[in-house]
């Protein structure tokens, strides 16, 4: 729902801001504890939607208006 190419960008670039925060929280969680198995598959999910986020905004930067 971006309004622009400009303000495209910035709404993908705030989902990377997340995905990489929710990095930070899944190692907390596992360090506690609280998520023991299936941890890799987390953040192997995560680093696939940081890399898909970086991936577009680099795109959307790059192409022409």
């Amino acid at each position: 729902s971006a309004e622009s190419k400009k303000d495209f960008i910035h709404k993908i670039s705030i989902s990377l801001k997340e995905a990489k925060e929710s990095n930070y929280w899944l190692y907390i969680l596992k360090e506690s504890k609280i998520i023991e198995h299936n941890y890799n598959v987390y953040i192997e999910q995560n680093i696939t939607i940081i890399k898909l986020l970086t991936k577009i905004i680099f795109t959307s930067k790059k192409s022409p208006p």
